[in-house]
């Protein structure tokens, strides 16, 4: 019995424990199952449910990013014309200042000429019967009161007297001029016998300055000043009264740069700055040139140069705080230097006295001016001048040009 007992909860025991264990692993499948299809599931579409989402929204956005780009690119077109034209009419407005400027430079000249009284005033007829005129060039000749002989030495040689010099302004546009100011003494005898020349000959060009070799930065300042207000031509010479100058030749030279705004054309030359005192051409402001024995900037030597209207005009209108130095072709040169200027190296502008212009003439190749380099000008020139005329001068050159023309 007892051993029968104990078979029989051994054995129910051991059922019991085996379906238990069946039970449980049951139980563990069937919650697995539930989980997977309770979590698993509905995770996935909630994903696939979620990135149909997002891959639409991603092309609203694309196909906003691309109408952006496209709008973008049309205004980016539309910005770039705007510049171009807003940088066309600054341009254009420059231009028209720059003329209005020219204009007021001219004017304020001549008003300021008429309220002072000066000698320049008696020019204003001349500037308004001419001032729809285009001359080539308005040739300056600096002289001083003490100089009659080397005018008169002028006039008998290459300076054109009575009709043939109303004939060279009329028909080839080229004013030629002896610029002088007046004395300490307004009005007196050296004033008064320039009058009397000028009424005889009637080829002056009276400046609102008074003479003195000191002031030749100034007087070349306002000779430009004045010469663009009454003239308007293409170039503006300056030039000493003992130099031979070949007018026509000096007209077929600027010619060629007529198309250049602004051009500063001569002998351009590099001399030393000189510090000591005492000596011909003493430069004060020295210290400014660097060390001892160095030399100026380039310039064109002061016997004779052109410039170009632009640059007439800009010396007009900033006269008033261009610098002067003591030699005026060196003050002309400062003038020039951070300027976009064109300099223009001609030698024919700066040849020697015969045999030297001589030679060239011969082969052809004739000089715009002649001077000695030894005495700045032609040596003792109201006596020889007429000698480097006779063997310089264009001549019967001219006289056939004039025949072609």
């Amino acid at each position: 019995m007892s051993f029968k007992s104990k078979g029989e909860q051994s054995t129910r025991s051991f059922v019991s424990k085996k379906w238990t264990f069946l039970l449980c692993l049951g139980c563990f499948c069937a919650g697995m199952l539930f989980t997977n299809r309770m979590g698993t599931v509905p995770e996935s579409k909630g994903i696939m449910q979620t990135t149909a989402v997002e891959a639409e929204k991603l092309k609203l956005i694309s196909e906003g990013c691309n109408l952006k780009a496209k709008e973008e690119k049309h205004v980016s077109k539309d910005i770039i014309g705007e510049v171009f034209k807003t940088q066309h009419a600054i341009q254009t407005f420059d231009k028209t200042i720059s003329n209005l400027e020219m204009e007021l430079a001219a004017a304020r000249a001549a008003q300021e000429s008429l309220l002072s009284g000066s000698p320049f005033s008696t020019d204003v007829s001349t500037a308004e019967s001419s001032s729809k005129r285009k001359y080539l060039m308005v040739i300056g000749i600096n002289t001083a009161f003490s100089s009659r002989t080397r005018r008169d030495s002028v006039r008998a040689t290459w300076m054109p007297q009575g009709e043939k010099r109303k004939k060279l302004e009329d028909e080839k546009g080229i004013i030629v001029r002896f610029v002088i100011g007046h004395s300490a003494t307004t009005g007196g005898i050296l004033d008064r016998a320039i009058e009397a020349e000028d009424k005889k000959h009637g080829d002056f060009l009276r400046l609102d300055h008074v003479e003195g070799y000191l002031e030749l930065s100034a007087k070349t300042k306002i000779y430009f000043a004045t010469a663009v207000a009454l003239w308007d031509a293409d170039f503006y010479v300056k030039v000493d009264d003992d130099v031979h100058v070949n007018i026509a030749t000096l007209g077929e030279t600027l010619v060629r740069h007529r198309k250049k705004p602004r051009v500063y054309i001569g002998c351009m030359k590099s001399g030393p700055v000189l510090s000591q005192k005492g000596v011909r051409y003493h430069e004060p402001e020295h210290w400014k040139f660097g060390e001892a024995g160095n030399k100026y900037f380039r310039h064109a030597t002061g016997q004779l140069y052109a410039i170009s209207k632009d640059m007439a005009t800009y010396i007009s209108i900033n006269q008033h705080v261009l610098h002067k130095y003591a030699n005026e072709d060196v003050s002309l040169g400062s003038w020039f230097i951070g300027l976009d200027v064109e300099h223009i190296d001609d030698r024919r502008l700066c040849c020697g006295t015969p045999p030297d212009c001589e030679w060239k003439a011969q082969a052809g190749n004739i000089c715009v001016a002649s001077f000695d380099w030894s005495c700045s000008g032609i040596c003792r020139s109201a006596n020889r001048i007429k000698e480097v005329h006779r063997r310089c001068g264009e001549g019967e050159r001219e006289r056939e040009r004039e025949r072609e023309h």
